[in-house]
């Protein structure tokens, strides 16, 4: 982002509006949160319903980090292929 210049203030980042956006940046950043909302309920499900043995770490960890980090799904693929033990 760049600083706005004219406004008196210098280092102030313009901030776009939801109606600034093109319609394929808005179908983008929906389609992304929705991917990484399914993920995310599938990563903790898998988690809920798997014993503590077959998951490598632990499963509190496991379970703050899907829910509170935004990663447009890397931490529930990253539990999906290196949190769960092969049964």
């Amino acid at each position: 982002m760049r600083a706005c210049h004219g406004s008196g203030q210098p280092g102030l980042v313009a901030k776009k509006q939801w109606s600034d956006l093109s319609p394929v940046a808005r179908r983008f950043i929906l389609t992304g949160g929705a991917f990484e909302g399914v993920l995310k309920i599938a990563a903790l499900f898998d988690l809920a319903r798997r014993p503590a043995e077959e998951v490598r770490g632990s499963k509190a960890r496991w379970a703050v980090a899907i829910v509170l980090i935004n990663s447009v799904g890397a931490v529930p693929i990253a539990y999906f292929a290196y949190g769960r033990r092969k049964r």
